[in-house]
C-alpha cells in the first residue's frame, strides 16, 4: 500500500533547475534509497517533502493528503519529518531537552521527556542523556538529530546522510537501527554516500541527476544500470554489489 506518492515535483533556483518532473511512489514499510552525484537534487527534494522548500510544480500526498502549501511543522504532525544534514542542537543544553523539544509536537512536558529518554535509548544515547549536547562528538550529535526525529513519531522517516563521519561499526549499529524502524512499521527515505551502506540497506534505490530521476529500482537493478554507471557509480559498481 502507498504512503507516499510525489507526482510531477520540479523545482527552479533562479537559474538552476534542482529539481525536474520527478515522479515516484513509496509503500509502506519500504526502505528507499536516494542517491546522486553533488548537486543531483537529494536535499532540495528532502526539503519539498517536508515543507520546507516549495515546488514550482507537482503534487505530494501522504496518506492520501495532499501536503501543498503546509508547514513543516503541520507536515510533521502528519508524519513525515527529515533529520538534517548540518545538525544544530541548543549546545547550552541538555542532550535530553534537545530531543524533548520534538516530542511537544504531540504531547506534554512530561510525556514528551519520555518519549524523549526512549528515542535516545532507541539511537544508544540514552547514558549521556543530561550531558550538554555542545559537549558531544560529531557522531553523538548526528545520533541526537536522528533521536530528535524520531521524537515526532514519524510514519515517514527522511534520513539526510545520518552514516556521515562514522566508523565502520557505528554504520552497522545505524544501519540495524534503521531495519529495526521499518519492522516497526516506520517508511524510511535514505540519502546517502556510503554505496555499500546504502546498496546493503535498501529495498529500493532512486537515482537522481541534475535534478532529474535517472532510475528507480532494485540495488541490483541500479548497480548493473549502465546510465546509473555513467552518471555516478563508475568503475566502483561492481564493489558495491558484493
Amino acid at each position: 500500500m502507498t504512503i507516499l506518492e510525489v507526482q510531477g515535483v520540479s523545482r527552479r533556483f533562479g537559474g538552476l533547475q534542482a529539481l525536474s518532473d520527478v515522479t515516484f511512489s513509496v509503500a509502506r514499510g519500504e526502505i528507499v534509497g536516494v542517491i546522486g552525484p553533488n548537486g543531483a537534487g537529494k536535499t532540495t527534494l528532502f526539503s519539498a517533502l517536508v515543507g520546507l522548500v516549495r515546488p514550482d510544480a507537482g503534487r505530494v500526498t501522504l496518506d492520501g493528503r495532499d501536503l501543498a502549501g503546509l508547514k513543516p511543522h503541520r507536515i510533521a504532525a502528519l508524519g513525515m519529518t527529515k533529520t538534517f544534514q548540518n545538525v544544530a542542537l541548543f549546545a547550552e543544553s541538555s542532550v535530553i531537552d534537545n530531543v524533548l523539544t520534538a516530542g511537544l509536537l504531540h504531547h506534554g512536558v512530561g510525556e514528551a521527556r519520555d518519549e524523549a529518554l526512549n528515542c535516545l535509548d532507541r539511537v544508544g544515547l540514552k547514558g549521556v542523556a543530561q550531558k550538554l549536547a555542545g559537549n558531544l562528538s560529531f557522531p553523538e550529535r548526528a545520533r541526537v538529530e536522528f533521536a530528535r526525529a524520531l521524537c515526532t513519531a514519524p510514519k515517514v522517516l527522511l534520513l539526510d546522510e545520518v552514516m556521515a563521519a562514522l566508523n565502520h561499526a557505528e554504520m552497522q549499529e545505524i544501519m540495524r537501527l534503521i531495519r529495526s524502524l521499518r519492522d516497526d512499521g516506520v517508511t524510511l527515505l535514505v540519502v546517502e554516500h556510503h554505496m555499500r551502506a546504502i546498496m546493503n540497506v535498501c529495498d529500493r534505490i532512486l537515482v537522481l541527476n541534475f535534478g532529474r530521476l535517472l532510475a528507480d529500482g532494485t540495488p541490483d537493478q541500479v548497480a548493473s544500470d549502465p546510465h546509473v554507471i555513467e552518471a555516478y557509480l563508475g568503475r566502483s559498481a561492481e564493489a558495491v554489489r558484493r
